[in-house]
């Protein structure tokens, strides 16, 4: 959606909260007392009204902005502006375009956002054939022991080093039929994008994390390390490609591509990421991905998220990154 549109659309709070209400309406309320979905609208008071057991539900009950007292307007706003750019947009940049005082709401705001971007996505399974491999992404440590410790005894260099966040990455990458390399044709289509922060590289923790998120019946590609080797058990086929290390990228071109993109965003947009939050960050680069031949339609994709989903972010410790 243009910002042009966007503004003859929204113009103000009412018509963002007549919106939303019909969005809600669309999804089904469901009362949380008694279960039942038949509702009665208070246009007086702004919620809905159990005809079973009368129990009320608001507006943003239920919804990822539940208990947040920034108004509708914001949260659109913020929705559309994280939609239509594809570089994406800080929380210090959307604190300026609010023009709202304070920078730690705006903060929180979109991080409850990409927690139901998260938890979207989650809810979809790798299959088919997909590529998978590492990526490490540069990080800011929090835990200021544990930064005390590295700025004393440096930090560990190649795969495990503590300054770089371990990431797995999971892209769909399927053969394209009728290939013409005269025409610039890519010989695979890219699919699906996953991207998991993970503690480390052992074969066990990997294996975990494809048995949640992928089906048993698809078919990987990966590179010839060691923490690779029982996925031939686990799915229905393992393809291993035995190349060098500069040469690899042509053999996984899709997830190598994810990888770089992502760091470009993370580093262009917001500079440095907390190792607290990362996984926020990197769940808004896939679901803008997944999304990306959606056009003007992942903002109302997020709206009905954000309409259906509680956030899940705590934020502990408040520390705010750009």
């Amino acid at each position: 959606m243009k910002t042009l549109d966007f503004s003859l659309i929204f113009p103000d709070e009412q018509s963002c909260i007549e919106h939303f209400r019909n969005v809600r309406e669309q999804q089904g309320i469901t009362c949380k007392k008694c279960s039942s979905k038949e509702h009665n609208w208070k246009e007086d008071y702004q919620w809905w009204e159990c005809t079973s057991c009368r129990h009320r539900t608001s507006l943003k009950a239920g919804t990822v902005m539940e208990r947040s007292k920034l108004p509708f307007l914001y949260w659109f706003k913020t929705m559309h502006m994280m939609t239509c750019r594809k570089t994406g947009i800080s929380a210090l940049a959307m604190q300026e375009e609010l023009g709202h005082k304070r920078y730690e709401p705006i903060w929180h705001m979109m991080h409850k956002l990409r927690s139901v971007m998260g938890k979207r996505d989650s809810s979809y399974k790798m299959d088919g054939t997909f590529e998978m491999d590492e990526g490490f992404f540069e990080q800011a440590i929090s835990d200021h022991v544990e930064r005390a410790r590295l700025e004393e005894e440096g930090p560990k260099r190649g795969r495990g080093s503590e300054e770089k966040a371990k990431v797995l990455v999971m892209v769909g990458s399927e053969p394209v039929e009728n290939h013409d390399p005269k025409k610039h044709d890519k010989k695979r289509r890219c699919g699906y994008l996953k991207m998991k922060v993970i503690t480390d590289l052992k074969a066990e923790t990997i294996e975990k994390e494809v048995q949640e998120k992928v089906d048993k019946n698809a078919i990987v590609e990966t590179d010839d390390s060691t923490s690779y080797t029982n996925l031939k058990k686990l799915l229905k086929e393992h393809i291993v490609h035995n190349a060098p290390k500069k040469e690899i990228s042509k053999a996984l071109p899709w997830v190598h591509t994810a990888i770089s993109n992502a760091k470009r965003k993370l580093v262009g947009t917001f500079y440095m990421v907390s190792d607290k939050y990362i996984q926020y960050y990197l769940d808004e680069f896939c679901y803008m991905f997944n999304r990306r031949y959606f056009k003007e339609k992942p903002f109302n994709r997020l709206l009905i998220a954000a309409a259906t989903l509680v956030s899940d972010f705590n934020t502990g410790d408040l520390a705010p990154c750009k």
